[in-house]
């Protein structure tokens, strides 16, 4: 974990000062330092941590993809990260899902979901839109389904580790998208890596059990 943040501090300062070679460097170490964190924890060792280590083997795969500006990496990046959620949703549903908490935060989460929707709406090139849109669906999805872990007793962490997460993707869409001129990547990486390092701290046997 102290990798991993040592790793992101370096990762946002190479970007700010457009080194992109040791910002892909540091890219790699903060990601791998996910992946050590789940394993170093047990993730592998019962069924929600191995199903949550796809989720995070498939995060670590987009953030390779998304070293590059090309188009063609963004969409696969975009598709890798996709399917993370995918996986994270089916090891959140592992541990149980509880009905009323997923109504009761469906309603803000597709709310936010919209909110970012009608914002990136005049961005999106036209080759954008339907994985854009698909990719927002899929991760509100997950936001939901960790909330709707953390009622049915599951650890505290998937909730957190999901709304960072998402927050997180909002520095992306900026960046990437939106084209803004502030640097979003400053609050956007650690947050995501934040989000990340939750993910993988609630695969431990004690959290996940």
């Amino acid at each position: 974990m102290a990798v991993t943040a040592l790793a992101v501090m370096a990762l946002v300062y190479f970007l700010r000062i457009d080194s992109l070679p040791l910002a892909a460097g540091a890219k790699v170490i903060a990601s791998t330092g996910f992946l050590a964190t789940a394993i170093s924890v047990g993730a592998l060792q019962h069924r929600y941590g191995r199903i949550l280590f796809i989720g995070l083997v498939l995060s670590f795969a987009g953030d390779m993809m998304l070293i590059g500006v090309s188009q063609g990496r963004f969409l696969l990046g975009l598709s890798s990260f996709l399917l993370a959620h995918l996986a994270y949703i089916t090891a959140f549903a592992t541990l149980g899902i509880n009905r009323k908490w997923a109504l009761m935060s469906a309603l803000p989460v597709l709310l936010a979901a919209a909110a970012a929707t009608l914002w990136l709406k005049p961005y999106l090139a036209p080759y954008l839109i339907m994985p854009v849109h698909a990719y927002i669906g899929v991760i509100s999805l997950m936001v939901i389904a960790a909330f709707a872990c953390k009622g049915a007793g599951g650890p505290t962490l998937v909730a957190v580790g999901a709304l960072l997460f998402f927050v997180s993707d909002l520095s992306v869409a900026a960046q990437s998208i939106v084209a803004v001129d502030f640097p979003t990547i400053i609050w956007g990486l650690p947050l995501y890596y934040a989000g990340q390092l939750c993910f993988a701290l609630s695969s431990s046997q004690s959290s996940s059990q």
